[in-house]
Parts: structure tokens; C-alpha cells; sequence
């Protein structure tokens, strides 16, 4: 099968590998319907060293079932599914307590002999505990949204949830990418009045009022703490910080009122930070975390399915496989927002 993976910085190829296959008993091979390029792929694509075995790439997808392990219970051939973007048993004591992330069987695409998501099939561990059978057909219209579950809108729901999102809350979102616009969704489905969008590419932000973002914030560093500060009447109750960098952190910081919550959603590309004695003064919570997406997805696909929400409009270009290198470099230049990789 083809698949891409990733040597270097920069260097992403789409070769042939090994088709998936059974390995055990629990496992699931899935055909590829629709994947994607994550905000956190191109991390690597930035920073990773050059190496001579490349890492098979993509952690979100959707396909149909093609073969099950004599342990499958719960789907057959031929049964349309959405993978979140970690696999787990969904029996242990971590799933239970719905933080799948966790799982003590749980793993990674792309690691450890799984496939990557961006390729024609995958092997996929656990599947009666991973996967959840969709109730609509291969070529449905709902597609992009029905991924956008395997990931980002779960991590965008996971952000609203641990920050506390709660109706009549003014809410600030630090960040214009796909998590972040699906934040805004979510803090908006949570009754949110007021949702304060920071982020200064103008076709993003413009996406994130369609999607319920009540004002749009592009300056930066302390002239957009102010500003956010006098929009919001002194700060805003609940933030989702959904970039991952030490300015989009203190940002949160600044502009949280204080007894407020702060969530992290963007994985930190910094070790150290503010927790010193001022955070501590203002009875600031911070909280957040990977999300654990396969907790949420049984609560947001009905809102999916009857047109609630929308999350697949966060992908705004569509590459076949042979062209997931463009669809790299068209993501880490800003030309894509989100792009949707089709084998």
C-alpha cells in the first residue's frame, strides 16, 4: 500500500509498505476513506532530525472495515468507522474513568508496527475499544465533519469541558487554528455568551465568527492582553489556550480574569512557565491536556449527523495521497488551514 512518512524536517515521501494485516486477535484492518494533516504533524515537519527509517505519519482517519480478529465483537466487514487519533482497549481502569489517552494498552499511530493514518489502510489495535461505527454511508456528505471527531473538534470540545465552559461564561480562545475554531464551536454548543477569539489571519477568524466567536482580537503580546481585558470588562472568565507556545501562554495568562480557568490545548513547545507566586495570588486554575477522544465522540456525533455543528468546514483544501508532501508544506506555509488527505 502507499502511505506517507515522514525522514526529516521537510521531508515528508509517499512510498509503498507492507499491507496492514492481522497481527492480533483484537486487531481491525481499515481502508482509508479520508485522513488528514494535524497542526501537531507539522512539529516534526518544523524540528525533527533526519533519520535513514522514516515514521509512518497521520493519527486521524475514517475507512471502511475490511477484516476483523477472531476477538472483534462489535463491527464487521464493511462497517464505515472514525479511529481516534490513539488507540485503547476502552475495558481498563483509565478508559473507564473516560481518559483513553491513557489507556494501559493504548498506543500511537505510527509507533510500535502501527500504521500511520495517512496512507490506504491501517492496522488497528483494539478496535472494538477505538473505533465507532458511523451510521452513514462511505460517500456521505458529512464526512469531513465525521473526522474532524477523530481529532480536532474532540480536542477543541476537551478544552471547553476541562476549562468549565458554562452558559453565560465570556470565554477566550488564543489561537485561529483548527483546534482553536472548533474550540470556539464548543464553547459556543456549551451556552458560552461571549467568545473572544485571539488570532490575526482574517479568512480563520472570519471562519471562527461564523462558527459563534462574538469578537475577533488580532494584536499580540500585551496590546492584545489589554485589549482582550477591556472587551471582556477586566478579563475573561474561562480560556482555551490552543497553540502550544510560551507567547500564546502568557497571553492566557494576562487576560484570564483572576478565579479563572485556563486549558491548555496546544501541545507546549516550552518546558518552563509562569506558575510562580502571581498565578498563585489570582486563584488561577490551569488545566487541560491531550484530549481523550474517544470519551467524546458518542457526544458529539449527534450534533454531527443532524447539522448542529460543522467541524468539516475547518478543512479547506483537499490533496490525494501521492500529494501529502504539498499538502505539508501548504499547512506549515499558511496556505491550508486544515487539508484533508484522500487516498
Amino acid at each position: 500500500m502507499r502511505a506517507a512518512v515522514m525522514y526529516g524536517a521537510g521531508d515528508v515521501r509517499v512510498e509503498n509498505r507492507p499491507d496492514p494485516k492481522i497481527v492480533r486477535a483484537a486487531d481491525a484492518v481499515v481502508r482509508v476513506v479520508a485522513a488528514c494533516v494535524c497542526g501537531s504533524d507539522l512539529w516534526p515537519y518544523r524540528s525533527m532530525p533526519a533519520v535513514d527509517t522514516g515514521r509512518p505519519m497521520g493519527h486521524e482517519f475514517l475507512g471502511v472495515v475490511e477484516e476483523t480478529g477472531a476477538d472483534v465483537t462489535g463491527l464487521n466487514a464493511g462497517d464505515l468507522v472514525v479511529a481516534p487519533f490513539t488507540y485503547s482497549d476502552n475495558t481498563c481502569d483509565y478508559c473507564a474513568k473516560g481518559l483513553h489517552t491513557s489507556c494501559r494498552n493504548g498506543g500511537r499511530y505510527g509507533f510500535d508496527g502501527v500504521d500511520g493514518g495517512q496512507g490506504e489502510a491501517v492496522r488497528v489495535p483494539y478496535a472494538d475499544g477505538t473505533l465507532v461505527k458511523l451510521p452513514v454511508a462511505a460517500d456521505s456528505a458529512l464526512l469531513p465533519s465525521l473526522l474532524a471527531l477523530s481529532d480536532v473538534m474532540t480536542t477543541g470540545h476537551h478544552g471547553a469541558v476541562t476549562a468549565g465552559v458554562g452558559r453565560g461564561d465570556t470565554v477566550l480562545v488564543v489561537g485561529d487554528g483548527a483546534v482553536g475554531l472548533c474550540a470556539v464551536i464548543a464553547a459556543r454548543r456549551l451556552g458560552a455568551e461571549r467568545i473572544v477569539l485571539a488570532g490575526r489571519h482574517e479568512a480563520r477568524t472570519g471562519l471562527g465568527r461564523e462558527f459563534g466567536a462574538t469578537d475577533v482580537v488580532p494584536e499580540r503580546g500585551e496590546e492584545g492582553i489589554a485589549r482582550i481585558r477591556e472587551l471582556t470588562g477586566g478579563g475573561a472568565d474561562k480560556v482555551i489556550e490552543a497553540v502550544g507556545t510560551r507567547q500564546s501562554l502568557d497571553t492566557a495568562l494576562g487576560a484570564v480574569r483572576d478565579g479563572g480557568t485556563i486549558s491548555r490545548l496546544g501541545f507546549p513547545q516550552y518546558e518552563e512557565g509562569p506558575i510562580g507566586p502571581a498565578p498563585f495570588r489570582r486563584n488561577i486554575t490551569l488545566t487541560g491536556g491531550v484530549s481523550p477522544a474517544r470519551a467524546y465522540i458518542g457526544q458529539l456525533l449527534p450534533d454531527v449527523l443532524d447539522g448542529t455543528i460543522t467541524p468539516g468546514r475547518v478543512f479547506d483544501r483537499a490533496f490525494p495521497l501521492h500529494q501529502a508532501p504539498d499538502a505539508y508544506r501548504a499547512m506549515a506555509d499558511r496556505e491550508v488551514l486544515k487539508a484533508l488527505v484522500t487516498p
